[in-house]
């Protein structure tokens, strides 16, 4: 390899990104394989076709200050992450809100249900009362002693609406309320289930490989990219010479 003169290297280089075989990412792992190839990789040509390549419509956005294709290439890298970091960030807080919704709307469905679970228990106690009453109205017409006649008279007469017409309409209110309960159950049900939903979305938005604070050699990191950097070199070598 050393025994290439620059300009074949140079070509190598060239002919590696326009046959998009080399990204940005695999120039800077060649730059750092030797000194040479860090002068040899930092040559404006293979820059030049990657800004033209990867981003074709924005040559005219960039500052006249850049001096090289190499420099502005970095900067349209850095607005490209910047641009993907905001709009992740935009993701997250909007994934937050919905989450929030959900505790909301949670909240509603529990007050409603408890509501309709004391009307239920009101409703039930008012029908034992009135089934009280019935019985009480049955036992006047029974011969019994007239201590127990006159408590069974005074239930009745504390109630002063029709038992019959009543018991009807505590019946219709009490399967309303049951209808109304179980409707609420399922909508808990599936609230709960889209909240956990968009739980795991935004533990997935937030999750990020680069992120995982576990010790990695650097030494061992190095030598893993200077590998791959010189597989790749040779494979194009082959390829020069094949043609």
């Amino acid at each position: 390899m050393a025994e290439l003169p620059d300009e074949l290297w140079r070509q190598i280089l060239e002919i590696g990104v326009k046959s998009c075989g080399l990204t940005y990412k695999d120039l800077c792992c060649v730059s750092i394989s030797s000194r040479r190839l860090r002068r040899l990789s930092d040559d404006d040509c293979p820059w030049s076709h990657l800004l033209s390549s990867d981003y074709p419509s924005s040559s005219s956005s960039f500052p006249s200050s850049a001096s090289s294709s190499k420099s502005l290439y970095k900067i349209r890298l850095e607005r490209d992450r910047n641009r993907k970091e905001a709009a992740h960030r935009r993701a997250v807080l909007r994934k937050e809100s919905q989450i929030a919704e959900h505790y909301r709307r949670l909240g509603e469905l529990e007050e409603r249900l408890m509501e309709e679970t004391n009307k239920l228990t009101t409703t039930l106690t008012e029908l034992s009362n009135l089934r009280t009453v019935r019985e009480a109205t049955v036992a006047l017409n029974v011969w019994q002693p007239e201590v127990i006649r006159v408590r069974q008279k005074q239930i009745v007469e504390q109630c002063s609406v029709s038992v019959d017409s009543r018991s009807r309409t505590l019946d219709m209110e009490l399967k309303l309320c049951k209808q109304q309960i179980a409707i609420f159950r399922k909508a808990l049900k599936d609230e709960k289930q889209r909240l956990e939903l968009a739980k795991e979305e935004l533990t997935s938005l937030k999750y990020h490989p680069l992120k995982d604070h576990k010790f990695i050699d650097s030494s061992n990191n190095e030598s893993c990219i200077k590998r791959r950097s010189k597989d790749v070199i040779n494979s194009k070598v082959k390829q020069l010479r094949s043609t």
